[in-house]
């Protein structure tokens, strides 16, 4: 795998698909937080038009931990990130971000807003826009009638008190059909994969540090960002839900939210039909708006 030497002399790693399309380069953050990056695959086929351009976080895939433990919050993972975008001497690139990443990409918009083209958040949490109502849970409690449903509950309830990390894996898997739009063959193939991604010392790390004034001094600066962005929900997403994103679209001038019907937490996934042309149309929206 190629490597590239961030803020810190640190040796990153990063993966390459779909370099054969021609297209332009398309950087993709993975979130967990501190998740594996290969839940990611092509994000629905993406990788036909795009050259992605996907990192391995620190303590993820095949990046080394952190020497300090400061290096995994978000915005020291957004440095990372401009350490790869000079590696690869990129002027200006589109970024996407999934799930907790979308910090990390909003840490990154906020101090490097000219080195972007595009944003894309899919499915983001809004903990870095403040304690907001969510209604993750209510979308959960929507999905009763669901066969899967009530042995996700349990695990879900039961995730607090897991004795190590293994229950916390067993745990997860149950409750994986709450992530997804259905629970068919190949959400349940994406998910078989879930537990084992996990690392959870970055996890632990990503939100810590960040106080007050640098969580409003981002805010702050993504008003001001001159780039697009998209942010997509999903109707069934009971992890983040969909209010979190309509929090996030918010916070930009140029934000656009898109919801998608009968999709869960992982869009490319449930509907890869839908979610890659909305991504390739979103990408080819001109810079100057």
């Amino acid at each position: 795998m190629p490597h590239y030497t961030s803020y810190d002399s640190a040796e990153l790693s990063y993966r390459i698909l779909g370099e054969d399309s021609g297209g332009p380069p398309l950087l993709c953050l993975a979130g967990g937080p501190g998740r594996d990056a290969a839940y990611l695959g092509d994000l629905g086929g993406l990788a036909a038009h795009h050259t992605l351009v996907v990192p391995d976080s620190r303590g993820t895939g095949a990046s080394p931990p952190a020497g300090d433990p400061a290096a995994y919050a978000f915005p020291a993972l957004a440095r990372d990130l401009e350490a790869l975008r000079a590696h690869l001497g990129l002027e200006r690139f589109a970024l996407l971000a999934h799930d907790a990443a979308c910090a990390t990409a909003q840490a990154y918009a906020a101090a490097h807003g000219d080195r972007l083209s595009h944003l894309v958040l899919v499915t983001p949490g809004s903990r870095l826009q403040g304690e907001l109502p969510t209604d993750a849970e209510e979308i959960f409690e929507s999905r009763t009638d669901e066969p899967w449903w009530v042995d996700a509950y349990v695990a879900v309830h039961s995730l607090p008190d897991a004795a190590d990390l293994a229950e916390v894996r067993s745990l997860l898997l149950r409750a994986a059909p709450m992530a997804y739009g259905r629970w068919d063959a190949p959400q349940r193939a994406h998910a078989a994969g879930e537990p084992d991604q996990l690392n959870p010392v970055p996890r632990a790390g990503f939100w810590q540090g960040v106080d007050e004034p640098v969580r409003l001094g981002i805010l702050h600066a993504l008003r001001e960002l001159p780039v697009p962005v998209l942010v997509v929900t999903g109707d069934l997403d009971a992890v983040t839900g969909m209010r979190a994103g309509e929090a996030v679209a918010a916070s930009f001038h140029h934000g656009t939210l898109r919801p998608l019907h009968g999709v869960g937490h992982y869009p490319w996934v449930d509907e890869p039909d839908l979610f890659r042309p909305l991504v390739d149309d979103f990408l080819r929206t001109p810079l100057g708006l």
